[in-house]
């Protein structure tokens, strides 16, 4: 199976400035996925898709390969991400049977999570993609609630789960952002990144921390650091 490892990074993020080229355990955010993306034996190739030149420039310092400068129209606030990756498809000359988004927000993500996602994949002929989630802890749906003028309500989907111990609650897995596998034909016959049937790569909670805010900076630099140390 032929892999293209795309890691889409704007210029622009609201949560924190410059996000993506900010330190985090004293190397730019997006470097770590470049340098998982280089370090896995699954990819064909691995791009970095960027509107911003000083993004492009430091990728590139990396190790990474950056062909072209996504234009302006499909690096707002709310550009989905299909058309990025078509577009990244269309410019490139050479054909892939499946596309993998590395999203510079998952600094935890391995080289061997990225591996295992494409056997997974190639293992299943009718998957459509593959999924990286984590399973849920503390925060179960059924401990969910809702306000209603300052009273608290239990959800619909949450009342059939009032009331049973912890060690009896189904399990739930929640997204955890660093891995989304998908079939080329499905991204374009299907217009999704998710397709029909998606299998599920289970990753541990230390290596999911996907980072929107501050406080998921400082997760993931002492989950950086700690590794560090380890080695």
């Amino acid at each position: 199976m032929k892999v293209l490892g795309i890691i889409p990074a704007r210029g622009g993020s609201k949560t924190v400035p410059r996000k993506n080229i900010c330190l985090v355990a004293g190397k730019p955010l997006i470097v770590y996925s470049v340098e998982c993306a280089k370090r896995s034996a699954g990819l064909a190739r691995c791009i970095v898709s960027t509107d911003s030149p000083e993004i492009a420039d430091l990728c590139r310092q990396a190790g990474a390969d950056v062909p072209f400068l996504r234009p302006a129209e499909l690096a707002g606030d709310a550009t989905p991400t299909l058309p990025v990756l078509l577009h990244a498809l269309d410019h490139l000359t050479e054909a892939y049977d499946a596309v993998m988004i590395l999203q510079p927000t998952s600094p935890l993500r391995q080289p061997g999570d990225v591996d295992s996602a494409i056997r997974l994949l190639d293992s299943d002929p009718s998957a459509d993609s593959v999924i990286s989630v984590v399973k849920v802890g503390d925060h179960h749906p059924a401990r969910m609630k809702q306000i209603r003028a300052g009273v608290l309500i239990d959800p619909p989907f949450a009342e059939s789960m009032e009331g049973q111990r912890r060690q009896d609650l189904s399990e739930y897995y929640l997204r955890n952002g660093a891995i989304y596998l998908t079939r080329t034909q499905v991204l374009r016959q299907q217009g999704s990144l998710k397709g029909r049937k998606s299998l599920a790569y289970v990753m541990p909670e230390e290596r999911s921390v996907n980072i929107d805010g501050q406080m998921d900076l400082l997760l993931a630099e002492a989950l950086l650091l700690s590794a560090a140390r380890k080695r």
